[in-house]
């Protein structure tokens, strides 16, 4: 089972309650969680010359995608105590009823024979929940989506965008995009060469350790 450390504090702020670490292990066990460590009992390194804030790692069931993230459990954990009720997603038109379209190109769909998207309306990220979102969107990556080999995920601003959509596959040199968390444009052989480079310093610096 994954285990997924979440804010200590933000949690019990989120669930309206305070717990001791007996007690929030008795509410997972009954959910069927399992509370693996508690790390304000434990010394927390210092990290930009504060403490680091404690957190509370939680063993998650293989079969629940959706809690691989702090709102997820929180919510989870909410609704189970009787604090929220179960969300009700919807499928609505677009208040202007123009709908947004995908045109799948041929070429690609003898690589990626399904596609689908959703247009998400009134989301709003603040900083910690925008790499919170990330994090959630790794995780499915590297655990449902077989390392996208199954599945990949991508995720845009549509405020920033102008539709119709097209899914194409076209050669390495063509594609051009800036990469999450970088601010240059890249093609598709300079992004493997820049993550080539990015995973041989990861796995350089591992070594060292």
């Amino acid at each position: 089972m994954p285990t997924i450390g979440v804010d200590r504090e933000g949690l019990f702020e989120a669930l309206g309650q305070q717990y001791t670490t007996d007690e929030f292990d008795e509410l997972c066990f009954e959910f069927g969680l399992e509370l693996d460590e508690d790390t304000s009992n434990s010394d927390r390194p210092i990290v930009n010359g504060k403490q680091e804030r404690a957190q509370l790692k939680i063993e998650i069931p293989a079969n629940r995608y959706d809690m691989l993230c702090f709102e997820g459990i929180s919510l989870m954990l909410n609704i189970f105590r009787g604090k929220k009720p179960i969300p009700n997603y919807r499928l609505v038109a677009p208040p202007d009823g123009d709908l947004q379209s995908i045109t799948v190109h041929e070429e690609t769909s003898r690589i990626r024979p399904y596609v689908s998207g959703a247009v998400l309306r009134n989301i709003k990220f603040t900083q910690e929940r925008y790499e919170s979102f990330i994090a959630l969107q790794d995780k499915l990556h590297q655990n449902l989506a077989r390392q996208r080999t199954l599945v990949s995920i991508g995720t845009h601003d549509l405020d920033t965008l102008q539709g119709p959509f097209a899914y194409e596959a076209l050669p390495p040199e063509q594609i051009e995009f800036v990469p999450l968390n970088q601010t240059k444009k890249m093609n598709g052989v300079e992004l493997m060469k820049h993550y080539e480079v990015v995973i041989l310093l990861v796995d350089a610096s591992c070594y060292r350790c």
